[in-house]
Parts: structure tokens; C-alpha cells; sequence
């Protein structure tokens, strides 16, 4: 296991699109995903995201991508983005090698304080590809709760990449955050 860092958080600007979109792509996708516990390699091929989706959340209103640095280095980030009282919480990827260190924690926490001050959001909503049982279980020992509300995997939009099996679905994870 890796030693916790603490990291330097910032938000990101267009300049940083593609080191995002190949942070992403290599926590879920590939071979190099295999080096972490988060891959889908199993469960999916081709892209987790573009340049033209990461840049479309970065122009968007009340959204956010927050970027972990450390040693002048890009090792986790996510989106953050408001949807009235809540915050939706995606995007989320951290450097295969520093999985399991802790600092995937750290920037949960940080985008949970981000949308409690910067919007006020009450709760963080997040959607988890369902049979990712050890995913989900890390969320809820970091208090999230599964909904049992669930949304179709767009099949047919490679823009979210390849299914290698036909029964992937999302459900919704919820959190209250004190205000």
C-alpha cells in the first residue's frame, strides 16, 4: 500500500483536459487500469471520457473539476456539479498506482466540502455501474447509501465506452452532508 500524500487541490481550466481525459482513461480502461482496484476493464472496453465531454463539464455552470496534485504531478480528480440542493459527484479517478493509498478518500472529501461551500448543497448524489459490489462498499463506508434507484447503461453510445456484458445498469448512491 501506498503512504497517504497530501495532496494540493485546485480547479481545473481547459489546459488540463488531457491530462484528465488520460487520468480517467487509465483508472478504468486498459491494461494499465489493472495496476488499481477501480478498473472496468472486465466489464468494459474503449473510452471512459473525451476531450469534448471534460471540456463541456468545465464550461458548464455551477460544475466543477477538482484536481489532486502533488510533486507537480496530476494523481486523482473529479466532477462536481449542483443540481439544486445536491451535488452530483463523477468523473472520479485516481492514478492507478496510488489506489488504496487513501487519497481517493481525501478527494471524496474534497469535492463533499467544495459543494457544501461554494453551493450549499445538502446531499451528493453519485451513480455506480451495480455489480461493482467493492465500489459501492467503499462508498458506503464513507456514508453513502444505495438508493435501489436505478438507470439504464446507455448501450449503444461508445462515448461511455463498450459493454463486454449485457446487464450493466447504474444505481444511485446518496449522501447527506451537514450544512
Amino acid at each position: 500500500m501506498n503512504t497517504v500524500i497530501t495532496p494540493a487541490f485546485r480547479q481545473a481550466v481547459e489546459t488540463d483536459i488531457d491530462a484528465i481525459v488520460a487520468l480517467v482513461q487509465s483508472a478504468y480502461r486498459g491494461e494499465a487500469s489493472r495496476q488499481g482496484w477501480t478498473t472496468e476493464a472486465d466489464l468494459l472496453d474503449g473510452q471512459r471520457t473525451d476531450p469534448a465531454d471534460v471540456a463541456q463539464v468545465l464550461a458548464a455552470p455551477d460544475s466543477a473539476v477538482l484536481l489532486a496534485h502533488a510533486d507537480n504531478a496530476l494523481l486523482a480528480c473529479c466532477h462536481v456539479e449542483r443540481h439544486g440542493d445536491a451535488a452530483y459527484f463523477g468523473m472520479f479517478a485516481v492514478h492507478p498506482p496510488r489506489q488504496g493509498s487513501g487519497l481517493g478518500r481525501l478527494v471524496l472529501q474534497a469535492a463533499e466540502r467544495y459543494a457544501q461551500q461554494t453551493w450549499q448543497c445538502r446531499a451528493m448524489h453519485m451513480k455506480v455501474i451495480d455489480v461493482r459490489r467493492d465500489l459501492m462498499a467503499w462508498y458506503e463506508r464513507r456514508g453513502y447509501r444505495r438508493t435501489g434507484e436505478y438507470s439504464p447503461f446507455p448501450y449503444g453510445d461508445e462515448r461511455f465506452g463498450i459493454p463486454r456484458r449485457a446487464d450493466l445498469k447504474f444505481e444511485l448512491m446518496v449522501k447527506d452532508l451537514a450544512v
